[in-house]
């Protein structure tokens, strides 16, 4: 039986390919787009930004073992920091 690392890799292979087809900055430009959108949009504008926080969780498990330490810890902040936009822009305003 193949541990979870292994399985999650093969099925994201075929999404990596395909990131791997489109020009280096699309992938950016689509996380900041989103990121811009879940600041700035009213009211469920939070959800843009689970979908920033999910992608980034997942290339930086997918990354995680090939990345040192310094790597780790900067990846890691900004997955944190995203998180805690998203948690600020979910929570309701008094």
């Amino acid at each position: 039986m193949s541990s979870l690392r292994e399985r999650v890799t093969a099925a994201s292979l075929p999404v990596i390919s395909a990131l791997n087809r489109v020009p280096r900055a699309l992938p950016f430009l689509a996380v900041l787009a989103l990121m811009v959108a879940g600041i700035f949009v009213p009211g469920w504008g939070w959800v843009f930004l689970v979908v920033v926080v999910a992608f980034l969780a997942w290339t930086l498990y997918l990354a995680w073992p090939a990345l040192d330490g310094g790597a780790r810890a900067g990846r890691l902040a900004v997955l944190l920091i995203a998180v805690a936009i998203t948690v600020t822009q979910a929570a309701p305003r008094a």
